[in-house]
């Protein structure tokens, strides 16, 4: 049999970092059109042949939903079109974060999200830094689960710091904080933080040494930046050295470049898996397209993908 052949796709709204993805794979991006009637409505349409090829869909889900209607068409018309393998590749994955019932009379919007994607016809999923990495357990289908440590841990090392200490902004990253602990054998703090509602913090509370510390924040995404500025603002109140924050996703809505400009962060370093709306001189932005290139070329060959990850 034939080598099969790798096509990829690029939706609308992540058309920035596929060209680079697809640059770091070392081949164009196939063409296809988006039309759009007058009321808005999608229709993705392949411009090549994609019979019988490995064909991989690339598209961050953030708001508004149109980018996630959009890709469910795409995975359908190439279904339709007779590809051999469909994976969807989600830089970020959105509405990862309703992921369980918290609270009564609530939708799983994650789990929607899972069955829709099968649905269309997916055969597998890529992703990056999902927000609960039991996530994957709601596919029916292989899950390349990422890991945006290996873009931060680089240029961690390159910076110069006295007493390196991890943070984890609240309970549920306490995991992500303390593996990169684990690997710089620092010391982790955590901050307890107390919710009046979503995006509206009543407390926080820094749990852990950080005096003369140089702290970083360690989290999966940053929305608002409320938590994220708050901790740093209790952890340098605590008699930290600095303080600078990596999270992969940067959603920045609301107020948050107000909220960044004005806090006490030293950086806040994020990848590109979402574009900025707006640049910041504190904001860096660190690139996963070699990441997704390699993963894709692994996937293709059949090989393993676990030496992408820095343990």
């Amino acid at each position: 049999m034939p080598p099969t052949t790798v096509k990829i796709f690029s939706g609308t709204s992540s058309l920035y970092l596929s060209e680079k993805i697809a640059a770091a794979y070392g081949q164009p991006l196939g063409s296809l059109t988006v039309q759009r009637f007058s009321d808005g409505e999608i229709s993705p349409r392949f411009d090549e042949s994609v019979r019988g090829c490995d064909v991989f869909l690339i598209q961050s889900t953030y708001p508004p939903s149109d980018n996630l209607m959009e890709l469910l068409l795409m995975v359908d018309a190439a279904r339709r079109a007779s590809a051999k393998y469909v994976t969807v590749v989600l830089p970020y994955f959105g509405y990862a974060r309703q992921d369980r019932k918290d609270k009564p009379r609530v939708a799983i919007a994650a789990k929607l999200v899972a069955n829709l994607l099968s649905a269309a016809g997916a055969s597998r999923l890529m992703t990056c830094d999902l927000h609960a990495g039991q996530i994957q357990g709601f596919f029916d289908f292989p899950v390349d689960h990422l890991d945006g440590s290996a873009i931060f841990i680089p240029y961690l090392d390159a910076i110069e710091t006295k007493r390196l200490v991890f943070a984890a902004p609240d309970v549920g990253g306490v995991a992500r904080a303390r593996s990169y602990a684990k690997y710089f054998e620092a010391d982790m703090v955590v901050c307890d933080k107390h919710r009046k509602r979503a995006n509206e913090i009543a407390s926080l509370q820094v749990i852990g040494d950080v005096k003369d510390a140089d702290v970083v924040l360690v989290d999966d995404i940053v929305d608002t930046g409320g938590t994220l500025c708050r901790a740093a603002e209790a952890i340098k109140e605590k008699g930290a050295n600095t303080v600078r924050a990596i999270c992969t996703h940067p959603i920045l809505s609301g107020k948050a470049y107000e909220n960044i400009a004005g806090s006490c962060l030293e950086e806040l370093v994020v990848t590109d898996t979402i574009p900025l709306k707006h640049s910041l001189p504190i904001i860096k932005t660190l690139s996963v397209s070699e990441l997704f290139a390699t993963a894709i070329r692994r996937i293709h060959t059949h090989e393993s993908i676990s030496s992408l990850f820095i343990n």
